[in-house]
Order: C-alpha cells, then sequence, then structure tokens
C-alpha cells in the first residue's frame, strides 16, 4: 500500500525526519511517500500559521488522490486541515494528535501531552475536546522550545523535553506521554527508556492505524458532511483549489 505522509510545514529538513520516522514502523511493502507543501510556513506555531497549513493540506492530499495514496497522514499536532482532507480522500486520513491520542488512552488511564511552545498549548487543549479525551488527557505541558530548535543541538532540546516529561508525569500522575509535535518523532524510543512508560509518538500512530484500516479495506465514509465538496468556482488566490465536485 502508499501512505502520502504530508508535513504541512516547509521545511525540507523535517519533512526529511517525518518520512525517516514513518518508514521505521511501516510493514514491508508499505511505501512511505513523505511531502510538503508548496507553499506555507517554514514551522506552525499558532491559528495563523495553522490556515496556511491547512490550506497546504488540501493542495497535497489532491496530489496523493490523483497518485493513487491509499491513505494520507498529516503529519504535523495541530491536524490541520483534517475534515476537508477527509471530504477530499477516498482512503483513510490520519491526523497525528488523534492517532496519538488513541493509542495512549490504550496503553494508560491518563496521558500528559509534551509539546512546544506554550502559546500552542491551547490547539492541543481544543483537538483533546473535540475528540473527546478530556477524561484521559491529564495535561498539555509546552517547553517553549520554537519547532525549528528541535534540529538544533544548541538547543538542548532533548533534555528539556525529557525534563517536562518527567513533571509531567509526577503532576498529573498519568502513565503515558504524547509528544506534541512530528518534529519530537526521532526522540520516542529514548525518552521511552529513560522515563520508563510508553512515549507515543504520533507519526508512528498515525502509519500504523492508516495501515490497519486499509489492510480492512475501509475509506473515509462519503456520506454526509464528508462527502466530497460541492462544486463551485473559487476567486482570486483560491482560483486553483476549486472543488471538482
Amino acid at each position: 500500500m502508499k501512505i502520502r505522509v504530508i508535513n504541512p510545514n516547509t521545511s525540507a529538513s523535517m519533512t526529511a525526519k517525518i518520512g525517516e520516522a514513518a518508514r521505521a514502523v511501516a510493514a514491508p511493502g508499505t511505501v512511505i511517500d513523505a511531502v510538503q507543501p508548496s507553499f506555507g510556513a517554514p514551522s506552525i506555531e499558532g491559528h495563523h500559521d495553522d490556515v496556511w497549513a491547512a490550506a497546504g493540506v488540501t493542495e497535497q492530499v489532491r496530489a496523493g488522490e490523483r497518485g493513487g495514496a491509499d491513505a494520507h497522514v498529516i503529519a504535523c499536532f495541530g491536524d490541520p486541515g483534517l475534515h476537508a482532507a477527509r471530504e477530499l480522500a477516498r482512503g483513510p486520513v490520519i491526523g497525528i494528535a488523534e492517532a496519538a491520542f488513541h493509542c495512549a488512552s490504550l496503553l494508560a488511564t491518563g496521558f500528559s501531552v509534551v509539546t512546544t511552545l506554550t502559546r500552542t498549548c491551547v490547539i492541543a487543549e481544543h483537538l483533546v475536546l473535540q475528540y473527546g479525551f478530556e477524561r484521559r488527557c491529564r495535561g498539555i505541558h509546552g517547553t517553549d522550545i520554537a519547532v525549528l530548535e528541535l534540529d538544533d543541538p544548541a538547543s538542548d532540546a532533548y533534555a528539556r523535553i525529557l525534563a517536562s516529561a518527567r513533571q509531567a508525569l509526577e503532576r498529573d500522575r498519568s502513565g503515558a506521554i504524547v509528544l506534541g509535535c512530528a518534529g519530537m518523532a526521532d526522540l520516542c524510543a529514548r525518552l521511552q527508556a529513560e522515563l520508563g512508560v510508553p512515549v507515543v509518538d504520533g507519526v508512528a500512530a498515525a502509519v500504523k492505524l492508516a495501515e490497519g484500516l486499509v489492510a480492512m479495506r475501509l475509506g473515509t465514509s462519503k456520506r454526509g458532511d464528508y462527502a466530497a465538496p460541492l462544486r463551485k468556482d473559487y476567486v482570486g488566490l483560491a482560483a486553483p483549489w476549486s472543488p471538482a465536485g
């Protein structure tokens, strides 16, 4: 099967990292196509970034549908454009936040999220409520590490994330950690070994859920609100994204 993994920002190095994380867990025979939009922000750290990221996701889902993708993964913890992508796609579309919440809830009675900037915690809080995990998520913790600092050794990102996770486990009385950024995917195994609890990377979780749904021959429902977008002509900058109906 072919899974298109979309990094909604325009950082090529992060796209490469996300692709490596996805391929590390993919089953033999699963082709991972790691891509990013042709426009947008280099990192997604607020509501304004999120709007442009959502448009970029729809661009890449359209391309994936033309290229025969069996499923799509949105590799940003804000799950930008998730519902719009599901309107466009025949197969499953999995956001890494939703995937991580589901997996963590199967491994512990309560989990904590450790993410990047504190200002983005509210976005994760909204998703927790939207997805119905408010009884399982016991805390969301910002480390105030910018997304692009995750690749900078001088930022001491790993030590700061580890310290935040330890505090979260103690303060929240949680049994698992969810990493709140796709750019943290390469830290997952090391953190789990040091913390001694399940540490869930949403990229890996989303890829495995997508594989499972495709293997069961399940795709996105086209009844109701996930039906294909209504045909209409968009104008201006949006003209290339006019729905075909």
